[in-house]
C-alpha cells in the first residue's frame, strides 16, 4: 500500500515554494526605481491563500515531465502577479474604493494612489516577463503566455470587472450573474489550472478533463465570496465585509438567496471533483484543494 496523501503538508511545502519564486522573480526593493519595486513587494508577497499557485502546482504534477519544475514557479508567480495587480486596481477609489487588503492597508493607503496604479501596471508586465524568460520549450512558453493573457484580458478578468461595475444597481438574471462570474473570477482560476497543465505538457483529453474541473471551481469559488461578503466580519475575511450589498451589487445571495448559494457550492464542489476521476490519485491535491475552496470561511 501506498503512503497516504498528506494534504497539510502538500499545502505547506507548496505555500513556502510559492513565497520562494515570489521572492526569486520579484525585483528586490534596492532596484530603481527603489519606491515601486517596495510597493510592488507589498502587494504581491502580502500574504493570501495563494490558492492560484496551488492549483498550478498541483495541475502540474499530473504529468510525467520531470523538466516543469522551473516552469511551474514561473506559472505560479505569474499568475499570482496578475491576481495581485487586479487586487491592487480592484482596492483603487475610482473601483471598490476599499482600505483594507488581507488584514492591512491596501496599496494605494500604504503608499498613495498614483503608486498603487503604476504597481499594477508594473506587475501585470513582470507577469508576461516572467513567463517568457522561463527555461524550456519555446512552444510551452507561447502557449503559457497566451492562456494567460486571455484570462487576464477584456473577455476574462478585466471584461469581468467591467460588467460588475456596470451592474451596480441594476437586476441581473442568472445567467448574467454566471457570466460576470466566469470571467471576473472563474477565467483566473481556470488559468492557474490550465497553465499548470501547459507546463506539465498534459495531453488534449487530460487538458479537457481539468477544463471541466476548473470551470466548476471557479463559479464554487466566487459563490462562496458571494455567501463570505455576506456572513462573515472584516476580521474573517481580511478586507472589508459586506461591501457588495452596501455598493447596491448582484451577487448569488441577493439574487437566489443564502441557502441556494451554498447549495449550488456544493453542487459545483461535487461536479469538480468528478472531473478528476480518469487521473486517479495523482489528482488528490486538486481534489483536496476543491474541498478548501468551497469550505473556507467555515
Amino acid at each position: 500500500m501506498g503512503t497516504a496523501f498528506q494534504f497539510q503538508e502538500w499545502i505547506t511545502s507548496h505555500s513556502e515554494r510559492t513565497e520562494l519564486a515570489l521572492d526569486r522573480l520579484l525585483d528586490s526593493v534596492q532596484t530603481t526605481p527603489h519606491r515601486l519595486h517596495e510597493a510592488m513587494r507589498y502587494a504581491a508577497q502580502g500574504g493570501g491563500k495563494r490558492i492560484r499557485p496551488l492549483l498550478v502546482y498541483a495541475a502540474g504534477q499530473l504529468g510525467e515531465n520531470t523538466e516543469s519544475s522551473e516552469s511551474l514557479d514561473a506559472a505560479a508567480v505569474a499568475i499570482e502577479c496578475i491576481h495581485a495587480y487586479s487586487l491592487v486596481h480592484d482596492d483603487l477609489p475610482c473601483m471598490d474604493d476599499d482600505d483594507l487588503r488581507r488584514g492591512r492597508p491596501t496599496v494605494h493607503k500604504a503608499f498613495d494612489e498614483a503608486t498603487a496604479l503604476l504597481v499594477g501596471d508594473a506587475l501585470q508586465t513582470r507577469a508576461f516577463e516572467i513567463l517568457a524568460n522561463a527555461n524550456g520549450d519555446a512552444q510551452v512558453r507561447l502557449n503559457l503566455i497566451f492562456a494567460l493573457a486571455a484570462a487576464s484580458g477584456s473577455r476574462g478578468m478585466a471584461g469581468g470587472q467591467a460588467i460588475d461595475l456596470e451592474s451596480v444597481g441594476k437586476k441581473l438574471d442568472l445567467n448574467g450573474l454566471k457570466q460576470m462570474h466566469a470571467m471576473k473570477t472563474g477565467a483566473l482560476l481556470s488559468c492557474a489550472v490550465e497553465i499548470g497543465g501547459i507546463a506539465a505538457h498534459l495531453n488534449p483529453t487530460q487538458m479537457a478533463h481539468l477544463k471541466s474541473y476548473s470551470k466548476s471551481l471557479g463559479l464554487a469559488f466566487q459563490i462562496v465570496d458571494d455567501v463570505l461578503d455576506a456572513t462573515a466580519d472584516s476580521q474573517t475575511l481580511g478586507k472589508t465585509a459586506g461591501k457588495d450589498a452596501a455598493a447596491n451589487k448582484p451577487t448569488y445571495v441577493t439574487l437566489m438567496g443564502l441557502d441556494y448559494a451554498q447549495k449550488q457550492a456544493k453542487e459545483l464542489q461535487e461536479t469538480a471533483i468528478a472531473s478528476l476521476d480518469s487521473f486517479g490519485a495523482s489528482a488528490q491535491a486538486l481534489k483536496d484543494l476543491a474541498l478548501l475552496v468551497v469550505n473556507r470561511g467555515k
